[in-house]
C-alpha cells in the first residue's frame, strides 16, 4: 500500500533525528568507555530530541555495539561491564509511530598499530561500498534491482582490496511500519534474484571483513521481538507481555530496557515468554573465521520520482 505524505514525513523526520544522533555518538565514544554507558546515552538522546521536536521519536531497536568479529546483535545487558575497544560497530534506529530510520557506522578503537590500520581499511571499504550502492539507487530510482545493488557493493569492496570480502549472509532489508525487516533483502553480493525495489523504505548495509565472509549464530543477545500475542497464565509473564505490546509492538527490544522499567523480575517473565514461544530472542552474529567486521548503513525512501537518503544530514530533498 502506498505511503501517504504524512507517513513519508515521519520516515524523513526519523532519519533526520538518526543523523543527528550519529554525529552525537561519534563525540561520546572513546576507548574503554562502558558499552552500557554508550548505549544508554544514545537511546536517551533519541528520546530527548524527540521530546524537543515533539514528533514522538523513540529508539526503533536496542543500540547494537558489536566488537571485532561480532558483526551485529550485541547490546549490553543491564549489568554489562564490557568496555569499548577494537573495531566497534554502532548500529541504532529511530522510529516515529513505527516509521523507522536505521543507520550504523564503525569506529576504530584499537591500540595495536597494525590491527588499527586493518580496521581502518575495513571501515573505509564499508563506507565506500555504501556510497556506491546509494549512487546506484539514486541513478536508477524506482524499480532498481536489489541484486544489482549487491553487485555494486561486492565489486566496490573487491576493487578496494581483492583480499577483502562482504559478509555474504548478511543483507539490507525493506522496512514497514513497526516491521524492521519486512521481507525484501538487499544482498551484499549479486545473488541473481532480480527483486525490484518498489516505492518504500529500505536499509542498505555493507559489512566488510578479511575473513570467510559468513556469519554464524553465537550467544544469545538479550534482544527480543514479539512473535505471538496469545495470553499467558503467569502473572509476571503477563505483566511483561502487556508492557511489550504497549511500548514496542513488533519492534525489537532488550532485557535491559525491561529491567529499567519493571525490575529484575522481568527477566523471569521474559524467560517464560520465550519458552512459550511468544517472543523470539536473537543470537549474536559472529564472523565464522573470527575476523574483524566493519559496517556502514543508511536508510532510503524510494518514491515514484526520487530517492531520499533519510539518515544523511542533508537528507531533505536528496535525489
Amino acid at each position: 500500500m502506498a505511503m501517504s505524505e504524512k507517513e513519508k514525513n515521519k520516515v524523513i523526520e526519523a532519519g533526520k533525528i538518526a543523523s543527528q544522533i550519529r554525529e552525537y555518538a561519534k563525540t561520546i565514544i572513546k576507548k574503554d568507555i562502558p558499552l552500557l554507558e554508550i548505549a544508554e546515552k544514545i537511546e536517551s538522546k533519541i528520546i530527548e530530541i524527540g521530546k524537543q521536536n515533539k514528533p514522538n521519536a523513540k529508539p526503533a531497536f536496542p543500540c547494537n555495539l558489536s566488537i571485532n568479529d561480532i558483526a551485529a546483535h550485541y547490546t549490553p545487558s543491564f549489568d554489562d561491564k564490557t568496555l569499548a575497544h577494537g573495531l566497534l560497530k554502532v548500529d541504532f534506529g529511530v522510529h516515529i509511530d513505527g516509521y523507522v530510520a536505521d543507520t550504523s557506522f564503525s569506529i576504530d578503537l584499537e591500540e595495536n598499530r597494525e590491527k588499527s590500520e586493518t580496521n581502518k581499511k575495513l571501515i573505509q571499504a564499508a563506507q565506500i561500498a555504501l556510497d556506491g550502492a546509494l549512487k546506484e539507487v539514486k541513478q536508477k530510482g524506482i524499480n532498481v534491482s536489489a541484486n544489482l545493488i549487491g553487485k555494486q557493493i561486492y565489486e566496490t569492496i573487491k576493487k578496494f582490496d581483492p583480499k577483502m570480502t562482504p559478509i555474504i549472509n548478511l543483507s539490507g532489508h525493506s522496512i514497514e511500519q513497526y516491521e524492521l525487516h519486512s521481507g525484501i533483502t538487499i544482498p551484499n553480493i549479486d545473488d541473481n534474484r532480480k527483486v525490484q525495489l518498489t516505492a518504500g523504505v529500505y536499509a542498505i548495509e555493507p559489512f566488510t571483513t578479511y575473513g570467510n565472509g559468513k556469519i554464524y549464530d553465537g550467544k544469545k543477545s538479550g534482544i527480543y521481538q514479539l512473535q505471538n500475542k496469545k495470553n499467558t497464565r503467569s502473572p509476571i509473564a503477563r505483566k511483561v507481555l502487556n508492557f511489550i505490546q504497549e511500548n514496542y509492538k513488533t519492534l525489537p527490544f532488550c532485557s535491559r530496557w525491561l529491567v529499567k522499567e519493571l525490575g529484575t523480575s522481568s527477566l523471569l517473565g521474559l524467560q517464560q515468554l520465550e519458552q512459550q514461544g511468544l517472543i523470539h530472542q536473537y543470537e549474536q552474529l559472529v564472523e565464522s573465521s573470527h575476523s574483524n567486521v566493519a559496517q556502514a548503513e543508511h536508510t532510503i525512501l524510494i518514491t515514484k520520482d526520487k530517492v531520499i537518503v533519510t539518515t544523511e544530514l542533508s537528507s531533505a530533498g536528496t535525489t
